[in-house]
């Protein structure tokens, strides 16, 4: 088995089941923290894919509107300034280490009215090829390319001259194992049906500094939809990155050339915690009379919590109680420069706590715009260890027709 067959093997196995790091909780003292990482089916999800929230440090929920808003907060959409745009992204995965794993993504949007917007994407998630072997190290069948996508489309809607709403269905499809034999179980491509509610409000304002301000603030509900499978019947279903994220930001006009963004969001998955199992005297895990094991606090056992009962007890049944909870936000933080509409530069950084995946990163980025071509590059700076898109490049290309809307603006006026 090669280097990479092995990892391949190992990512696919942690996507498909909830990991459980509960050795080191202090029943004694159970705020202390510990090692729990959150894990969901179908992470492909999370990625920020654009360049230009990557480079703000994968923020986007209250940003201005433009093209890739679909994965951020598609109620954006209706403040866009443009008729309509199409943009493509491409996201090199663990690029330090393999050069086939990639993340494809294409997003467009067009609105109808002034009141009024929809918007599609798609992305594709490849993992490569890959040839499974068995425990003795034969091969199984012929090489895979393991694969996921998904695809939406969504709705926005003002509902006054401020304020926002999205509603953005998706289908996902994910195929990491099919027909491969793990433990006497076949496995089968995994499909689930999902989708976003996104909030958006924006408003201008004059002050004795800086004549033009806008003030951004953005709510999105992302991926809340059924339970995950990868084998028939399996009552071993996973949940999807059902997630929370809310963010603000300002943006002062200090001339008529230059505008200066500040951002800032928060976000929390809002998926069941890992549970941990009661022990006796002797480290042995308590069982029920049914045979099932007593969990510590308010866990319970993931297979039998639904989609929203998750989402419910994702505020309240960390085994750490409060604490842990607060451990489980991740914060980002960023700025955008932009020049005559012409050139941008961006800065950002994500944290994430070392007990909950240790994500903590830096972001940078550039955007070039000429006519309706528009150009957008990221780099990745890791903070620690443990990030697939460390030192890595990301690119958008994107087509927005800003002037062609202005064009029509102005033929309206003159009628």
């Amino acid at each position: 088995m090669t280097n990479k067959s092995i990892f391949l093997t190992v990512l696919i196995l942690l996507s498909i089941t909830l990991a459980h790091s509960q050795d080191s909780f202090d029943f004694e003292n159970p705020s202390a923290p510990y090692y729990n990482a959150m894990t969901t089916a179908v992470p492909f999800l999370m990625i920020s894919p654009d360049s230009r929230g990557a480079g703000m440090g994968d923020i986007g929920v209250a940003s201005s509107a433009d093209i890739n808003s679909q994965h951020y907060n598609a109620a954006k959409y209706v403040f866009s300034k443009s008729k309509f745009g199409i943009s493509m992204s491409y996201t090199p995965w663990l690029a330090e280490l393999v050069n086939d794993i990639d993340l494809a993504y294409v997003c467009g949007f067009v609105k109808l009215t002034d009141m009024d917007a929809i918007a599609f994407s798609l992305r594709y998630f490849s993992l490569g090829s890959i040839q499974f072997t068995d425990y003795f190290g034969y091969n199984i069948g012929p090489e895979r390319t393991p694969h996921e996508f998904a695809i939406d489309a969504s709705y926005s809607r003002k509902f006054s001259d401020h304020f926002s709403m999205s509603l953005t269905p998706r289908f996902i499809y994910s195929n990491l194992a099919s027909d491969v034999v793990v433990t006497g179980v076949e496995m089968k491509p995994g499909t689930a049906i999902a989708a976003d509610l996104g909030m958006f409000y924006e408003q201008d304002f004059d002050s004795q500094s800086f004549e033009n301000q806008t003030f951004r603030a953005g709510v999105c509900f992302s991926n809340i939809g059924n339970k995950i499978s990868y084998t028939d019947g399996s009552i071993n279903k996973d949940f999807l990155p059902t997630n929370l994220r809310i963010g603000l930001s300002y943006t002062m006009d200090i001339d008529k050339y230059n505008k200066w963004s500040f951002l800032g969001e928060v976000g929390k998955l809002l998926v069941p915690t890992n549970p941990v199992k009661k022990v006796n005297e002797l480290g042995t895990p308590i069982t029920n009379p049914d045979g099932s094991y007593v969990y510590y606090g308010n866990g319970m056992n993931p297979k039998d919590i639904s989609t929203f009962q998750g989402i419910l007890r994702s505020f309240y049944d960390s085994p750490g109680g409060f604490n842990e909870e607060m451990r489980e936000i991740v914060f980002a933080v960023g700025t955008e420069y932009v020049y005559n509409d012409l050139f941008s530069i961006r800065l950002g950084t994500f944290f994430e706590n070392q007990y909950k995946g240790d994500r903590k990163f830096g972001e940078v980025g550039v955007g070039l715009k000429y006519n309706v071509f528009i150009i957008d590059v990221s780099y990745l700076v890791t903070f620690t260890n443990r990030n697939p898109l460390a030192n890595t490049l990301r690119f958008s290309l994107s087509f927005d027709f800003e002037s062609f809307y202005a064009k029509d603006i102005k033929r309206q006026g003159k009628k």
